[in-house]
């Protein structure tokens, strides 16, 4: 894929992310939010557990720049190896726009997490707060989505074979932030758009694409 497909599919996901939140804020985040806590889905530890796989992620993230850097001493990278520091270069990337996007977007949570901090389920608040500083107006996009999908959405580019594994992890990380309420579903959207974009872009940038690429290199690396 060229660079300027990329841009102009980018620009088109861009589109699409923002109708889905924008239908999102008016018809399905408020139900769903209510719905789990109406059905006390939190009470499922299960869920709570499934949300803690992109901190992992992201804790082991420098270790594999550092280790990864250290690497090149010995040689290019292959193709493993360049699959998981692109993905390591991903999420530090990821991280940094998601902190940037809760500033800018100043959403308030579902519930109530951090020092009585208004929410939806416990006093009503629902909406954005652009440029509101302070850990009330965090919700908007979904940190933990962000990172799955900007490691996932390497790992999709790099190993076709291995696509299923990607869903699955990264539907696993949605389904326990809904769950347990954590994330309204348009921060989620929102999350994997800004997680499964950089993630393209690294998997761009790393030489990691292609169909046929992964069979390819194999033969070659081994």
């Amino acid at each position: 894929m060229s660079f300027k497909t990329l841009l102009a599919r980018s620009a088109t996901a861009l589109v699409a992310c923002a109708l889905l939140v924008a239908l999102c804020y008016f018809f399905v985040d408020r139900p769903v939010a209510l719905f789990v806590h109406d059905h006390r889905l939190n009470r499922f530890e299960l869920l709570r557990w499934l949300t803690y796989s992109p901190i992992v992620l992201e804790g082991m993230a420098l270790i594999v720049l550092v280790l990864g850097a250290a690497r090149l001493a010995w040689g290019p990278f292959r193709r493993v190896e360049r699959t998981l520091f692109a993905a390591a270069v991903s999420l530090a990337v990821a991280l940094a726009f998601k902190n940037s996007l809760k500033v800018a977007f100043g959403r308030y949570w579902p519930d109530t997490w951090v020092g009585n901090n208004p929410s939806l389920l416990q006093d009503g608040a629902y909406g954005f707060h652009p440029f509101h500083i302070g850990a009330a107006y965090e919700s908007f996009p979904s940190g933990h989505t962000t990172r799955i999908c900007a490691v996932m959405a390497v790992v999709w580019a790099a190993f076709p074979r291995w696509r299923w594994l990607c869903v699955l992890a990264c539907g696993s990380v949605v389904i326990g932030l809904l769950g347990m309420n954590y994330h309204f579903v348009g921060d989620v959207v929102a999350g994997a758009f800004v997680g499964s974009v950089t993630g393209r872009y690294a998997a761009h940038f790393f030489r990691l694409g292609g169909a046929g690429a992964e069979s390819l290199t194999s033969k070659r690396d081994g």
